[in-house]
């Protein structure tokens, strides 16, 4: 039965909140960053793509805050979360989705590939998450959501560096879910294929086609519904979850078959 006593306590819980999303301008964080904006969030983005916020557009342009910069980078994070202190004066929510993907084999994946990906993707949540921790635990009160992927929990070939950043994403979650409870909550969502810029860089509209009909949903995931997820996650109604990896991949790995 539909409870709206507990929807609306859902939105309202949004929509008091300060939220930092890094990759806020394409992609899933950019749904997450419209669902944030249109929940009545206080929104700061961080993306490292300077023409993606450059041609932000529509709701996007919301966001209080829109800063260039390098999750992996400790100084340009310093910089991020000292800006946030000047305007926002604290922070309620992280969504660490900034992350990159180089596929390639073992044989052709290079040092400086590897050390890229890993960077980025974990090195940069560890970064972030440092930074927003130290804030929450002060405030006594906070939420970090990790954007992993169901590719952290399956081997899949030629994305070796890809693979193991989620699989530390994973890790780094559960860990940080103990170490700072029960003042910070910590989730990660790892989604399978979802259709996004990334997705339409590395596959043909053939193979997209051919990893649709594996999915027993029949579909690709759309990054609204990485958003909707998210949202709720960070929302009062999620406060007993904690530490969890929530896998939103159409059924994908439920019958292995990411690793086709």
């Amino acid at each position: 039965m539909y409870d709206a006593v507990n929807q609306n306590s859902y939105k309202e819980s949004i929509r008091t909140q300060r939220v930092l999303i890094t990759g806020g301008a394409s992609g899933i964080g950019a749904a997450i960053t419209k669902k944030f904006i249109l929940s009545g969030a206080r929104v700061a983005i961080v993306d490292i793509d300077a023409r993606a916020i450059d041609t932000k557009a529509g709701i996007l342009s919301s966001a209080e805050i829109i800063l260039l910069g390098d999750v992996s980078d400790p100084s340009s994070m310093d910089e991020v979360f000292g800006e946030l202190d000047r305007c926002f004066g604290g922070i309620d929510v992280v969504i660490n989705n900034a992350g990159i993907s180089i596929p390639a084999s073992l044989a052709d994946t290079s040092l400086e590939v590897w050390n890229r990906v890993l960077s980025v993707n974990l090195t940069g949540m560890f970064l972030v998450s440092q930074r927003a921790a130290a804030r929450m635990l002060n405030q006594e009160d906070g939420v970090i959501i990790n954007i992993g992927s169901v590719s952290g929990m399956v081997g899949m070939p030629h994305y070796l560096s890809y693979n193991v950043s989620k699989a530390g994403v994973i890790e780094l979650t559960k860990t940080l879910a103990i170490e700072l409870s029960p003042t910070v909550r910590v989730n990660a969502i790892c989604p399978g294929y979802i259709l996004t810029p990334m997705q339409e860089k590395e596959y043909t509209q053939d193979e997209l086609n051919n990893l649709a009909n594996k999915i027993p949903a029949k579909r690709l995931g759309r990054p609204e519904e990485i958003a909707s997820l998210a949202a709720y996650l960070a929302s009062d109604s999620a406060r007993f979850i904690t530490g969890a990896l929530i896998v939103i991949d159409g059924g994908e790995t439920a019958g292995g078959l990411a690793s086709f």
